[in-house]
């Protein structure tokens, strides 16, 4: 190989890669004719402060060679950098997909609860309205149930005042009767009292009297029988009366003694009829009491005559308020009948609706967490990727000493290449940001729909997914990425 075609060669190389061995081409002189032989000069290169025309034949061969080997590392990095390029996109394309698998899936599970918020919505329509006909019917039976209670009212009111008149007129009777027995009780004591005590009296009096008589006969026989006795002795005995005076005298004395005990003994009798007298006032008196008290017994009646009606018409007011409260039981009893069915069944469905949604949450968050976390590895991957690039940029490009303008129109499409890139990546993180905030939107309507129903935060069965990205909470978004409600 000549020297000129060596020197082609280098420049050739040279003007595919740059490396950083400076290669400077001299200016072109004029062209003249020079000598007598008019010959060219062959044009240098000036490489590292040497000429070519200046440098040997094993010189030249050793750039050439370090020239050869810039330029396939060159080529190889040409191609690791188309590589990455295919990498990115290909990157960029999976992720462009699963965003759209996300979002086909979001508006299929949007669809799908709107599905069954219509379906619920008519269920509680056909619910208020079957509620709407029980209620009629509940009217209807209670406006029957009222009438029929009036009229029975009315008849137990007339029965209870016809009762009541018999009752009065009984009342007025028993106590006309009452009254006849107690007068004719009372004329009836009277008059055993008046017999009794007469009777008694004049028996005592006939009594006494009869013996006063009888002893007076007595006495006044034996007086005469002793008188004429003595007329008859007197005579016979006259003599002897002086000798016997004192007998006699002793005798009279005797016999007057004797009298006056026996007055004694009628006294006595008379004493003994009169404190039988008083033990028969003192029976009467204690009659009086036991009369006292069957009277009293006769008021106590009466007034338990008086309660009796009050309680009579309080057990009839009782039994009605019984029957009353009983019908209200028996309808109080089938209302909470049809309740708790109602309510077991609308238990069901919202334990089967509770099921599913949390099925169907628990799903979207595996799925949404599983995906968040491949973008971030992919986009922190591609960052420290692209932060290597640039540095190798740099290098390069400090190291190729290019022309300041032909640098600045590369460096200008590489930034509008890394920002087309950044706008990607952001529309990429907006993108998973509103499906996050949609997440959590849902979860938030979910959770107020089980407080509007009464189910408490605690049987929601799972916690909101929260994914940091770079420190940030991606599902807390700003305002304007709130969800609008359909």
């Amino acid at each position: 190989m000549s020297r000129t075609e060596v020197e082609s060669e280098i420049y050739k190389i040279s003007s595919v890669s740059l490396g950083p061995l400076a290669v400077v081409q001299p200016p072109k002189k004029k062209g003249g004719a020079g000598g007598k032989g008019g010959k060219k000069k062959a044009e240098g290169y000036v490489i590292d402060g040497v000429s070519t025309t200046e440098m040997t034949r094993e010189q030249l061969e050793v750039f050439a060679h370090r020239l050869r080997e810039e330029m396939e590392r060159e080529r190889e990095e040409r191609n690791f950098f188309q590589l990455e390029r295919d990498k990115i996109r290909t990157f960029w394309e999976i992720t462009r997909q699963q965003l759209e698998e996300c979002q086909a899936e979001l508006r299929n599970k949007d669809r799908e609860i709107e599905e069954d918020e219509e379906k619920h919505q008519v269920e509680i329509k056909v619910y208020k309205q079957k509620v709407k006909h029980l209620m009629y019917e509940h009217q209807n039976n209670l406006s029957e149930l009222k009438v029929e209670s009036m009229v029975g009212l009315k008849l137990a009111q007339d029965d209870y005042t016809e009762q009541e008149l018999e009752l009065l007129k009984d009342k007025k009777n028993l106590k006309a009767k009452l009254l006849e027995q107690e007068l004719a009780s009372e004329e009836d004591i009277k008059a055993l009292r008046m017999s009794k005590f007469e009777k008694r009296l004049h028996s005592v009096r006939n009594e006494l009297s009869l013996n006063y008589r009888m002893e007076l006969t007595e006495v006044e026989e034996r007086k005469n029988k002793q008188i004429s006795e003595l007329m008859k002795n007197h005579e016979k005995a006259f003599s002897d009366i002086k000798n016997y005076y004192n007998d006699i005298t002793l005798n009279n004395l005797a016999l007057i003694s004797s009298l006056k005990e026996q007055m004694e003994d009628v006294k006595r009798q008379e004493e003994r009829m009169e404190k039988q007298l008083r033990d028969v006032q003192t029976e009467n008196k204690r009659l009086a009491e036991p009369l006292k008290r069957a009277e009293a017994e006769v008021a106590v009646l009466e007034r338990k005559m008086g309660n009796y009606g009050k309680d009579k018409v309080s057990l009839a007011n009782t039994k009605t308020r019984l029957t009353i409260c009983q019908k209200e039981l028996e309808n109080l009893k089938w209302e909470n009948e049809v309740l708790q069915l109602r309510f077991k069944k609308v238990e069901e469905e919202r334990d089967e609706l509770h099921n599913r949604f949390v099925s169907a949450i628990l799903e979207l968050q595996q799925k949404a967490a599983l995906k968040s976390v491949l973008l971030e590895k992919k986009l922190a991957a591609l960052t420290d990727l692209l932060e290597q690039k640039d540095a190798q940029m740099s290098e390069v490009l400090a190291a190729s000493q290019l022309d300041p303008v032909a640098t600045a129109n590369m460096k200008q499409r590489l930034e509008e290449l890394l920002g087309g890139k950044n706008t990607a990546i952001q529309d990429l993180q907006y993108e998973l940001a509103r499906v996050c905030k949609a997440h959590n939107d849902l979860l938030q309507t979910y959770e107020g729909k089980l407080q509007q129903y009464g189910v408490p935060k605690e049987e929601l069965g799972f916690t909101p997914l929260q994914v940091s990205v770079g420190g940030a909470r991606i599902g807390r978004g700003p305002a304007g990425l709130v969800t609008t409600n359909r």
